[in-house]
């Protein structure tokens, strides 16, 4: 069979078609590859608390916002955002428990596994991320309330309508 004139945009990886690996324009490039390195969870000289303090901030505050729109709760006529707040702290508790328990099925102690160098690989590690987890996302889903239930306030603030 004749060589193509075009260059396949989709090749196989190491010129391997039976490797298994989807290397496409746009997961090898080197965009992606930046972005994805800079999440919290790939992010080098992170310690695991604060990595799961990082991700947690993000998970608590945008937790509040679809309980509050999409939420059982949300006809609640006292406090819609108290509702969607404690709801939004259960499912912080839940997954921080979800996280515990796999890192304690899952993960050698650092006293099993001397050798290794990433402290997220343990059980003791990923109990910190896991105690991060749940202090970011409470803080932030407080913050997330406090914003919504002050919101006149705080556009009157930035409208320059106090005195």
């Amino acid at each position: 069979m004749a060589e193509s004139s075009f260059k396949q945009v989709v090749q196989p990886y190491n010129g391997d078609p039976f490797a298994g690996h989807l290397a496409t324009p746009i997961s090898a490039s080197g965009f992606a590859n930046a972005l994805i390195s800079n999440l919290p969870a790939y992010r080098k000289g992170l310690s695991p608390l604060g990595r799961g303090l990082e991700i947690g901030l993000a998970h608590g505050y945008f937790l509040v916002g679809p309980e509050v729109i999409f939420g059982t709760n949300r006809d609640y006529a006292a406090e819609p955002f108290l509702a969607a707040f404690l709801t939004a702290i259960a499912l912080v508790l839940l997954g921080t428990i979800a996280m515990n328990a796999h890192g304690l099925v899952s993960l050698k102690s650092a006293a099993d596994s001397p050798d290794e160098t990433d402290s997220l690989k343990t059980s003791e590690g990923w109990n910190e991320f896991a105690s991060g987890f749940f202090i970011g996302g409470v803080g932030s889903a407080f913050m997330a309330y406090f914003l919504l239930d002050h919101f006149a306030g705080i556009d009157a603030i930035f409208s320059g309508l106090v005195n």
